[in-house]
């Protein structure tokens, strides 16, 4: 019984602490009420050095430490990136590319395949296009998808499998966009790059991807003739924007918005992603001039088909072409053109072509960069070579290359 008397008066202490701990929780909820209300009163009379007024569409004042109140402090923001900007300047200039195959009653081959272009050039009533070589190859009609999605009749003008490049011309109405060829010799690796085309077909026409240039010069063997044996060296940049299958023939882009590459081809392995390559415009324009004007690359030429010596069994470099042992390289000649530089030199086929000028030839790249990037049509060249095992020189003046 004592037990409980001298414990009531306690728990009636302890009410009445509850009760005064609610009244001030409830009195504090009831003063930041009034003082939440009662602000914007006060900053629209002025009695307060802010305005907490805000509006996406209005420039917010910032209280800056050390200023007096009052004073404003201004801050800008921009909705539009750099990204956004080139891509506003250049996207209705990327066009599809379709190429409509032939096709017979009897056979189901054929249909159409798509790729992308760029238009560059505006004049005279005429739009032009430049693609890649292998998005128009084997083309019995071509076509090009404007922004709008009309689709009109194109050209070839010409084409250029060495750099699988290719220019085609359209009438320009429709066309509302000329893109602007930037300089590539002067990008940095890790700068931005913007990729526009059409992965996968005109349903995804206009699609933008975004990367960096991953390198500046990247050296790719190239097979032109489809006989597993390398022919060429394509000089890229290398990008890791996505490129896929229909982006080919589109823009590379740098952050001005100008186009700095024409995108050409990928790395396609399932255990590789982020490679990708464009030919640059230092490389580019050139043969787009030639092809619009002439509609091929003029090209310098000795007149002879040739094949490296890495390509056949090493028995025939003694038993057939008679090589010295000392012989580790070159490129041997299959033919010889009538009335070419090399049958007026004296070149005959199997004599085996080790040096040119100064520089040694291991195989037919060799052969070819350095005729395509270190001559001119009309130069003089001095070309040893081995004939029956002797060792020989003669000299070529080139011409022109009438054909690949």
């Amino acid at each position: 019984m004592g037990y409980y008397d001298s414990h009531i008066p306690k728990r009636e202490d302890n009410r009445k602490k509850r009760a005064s701990g609610l009244s001030a929780f409830f009195g504090a909820i009831v003063g930041a009420v009034i003082v939440l209300v009662s602000i914007p009163a006060l900053s629209q009379t002025g009695l307060l050095p802010y305005d907490i007024s805000t509006n996406q569409n209005e420039t917010v004042p910032t209280m800056v430490e050390g200023e007096p109140a009052g004073l404003e402090q201004t801050v800008n923001l921009s909705v539009n990136s750099d990204i956004t900007n080139a891509v506003d300047k250049v996207s209705d200039a990327v066009v599809g590319v379709i190429n409509l195959q032939e096709t017979n009653f009897w056979s189901n081959t054929g249909g159409e395949g798509t790729g992308s272009g760029v238009i560059y050039k505006q004049a005279d009533g005429k739009a032009f296009v430049v693609t890649n070589h292998h998005v128009i190859e084997g083309a019995r009609e071509v076509e090009v998808s404007l922004t709008d999605g009309t689709r009109v009749p194109a050209k070839v003008l010409g084409t250029d499998v060495l750099t699988d490049l290719a220019v085609l011309e359209i009438d320009d109405e429709g066309v509302t966009a000329v893109a602007e060829f930037g300089n590539s010799e002067t990008l940095r690796v890790g700068e931005p790059a913007v990729a526009i085309g059409n992965p996968l077909g005109l349903a995804f026409s206009s699609t933008v991807t975004q990367g960096i240039i991953s390198a500046t010069e990247r050296s790719i063997p190239v097979d032109l003739t489809g006989n597993g044996q390398i022919d060429w060296h394509a000089e890229v940049l290398q990008t890791d924007a996505a490129i896929n299958p229909g982006n080919s023939g589109g823009a590379l882009l740098n952050i001005q918005g100008q186009v700095i590459g024409i995108n050409s081809m990928k790395i396609a392995q399932s255990s590789v992603e982020g490679i990708g390559f464009a030919i640059p415009t230092a490389i580019a324009v050139p043969v787009i001039n030639d092809l619009e004007r002439f509609s091929e690359v003029r090209r310098p030429q000795m007149g002879v088909g040739i094949r490296s010596l890495s390509e056949i069994p090493g028995y025939h470099w003694q038993e057939t072409l008679k090589l010295p042992d000392e012989v580790k390289a070159g490129v041997f000649v299959t033919s010889v053109a009538p009335v070419s530089p090399a049958e007026r030199a004296g070149l005959q086929e199997y004599d085996v072509i080790v040096k040119i000028n100064d520089r040694d030839i291991e195989d037919g790249h060799d052969l070819r960069k350095f005729l395509y990037t270190e001559t001119e049509i009309g130069d003089e060249i001095t070309v040893t070579f081995y004939r029956e095992g002797s060792k020989q020189t003669t000299t070529i003046t080139l011409s022109e290359q009438q054909a690949f």
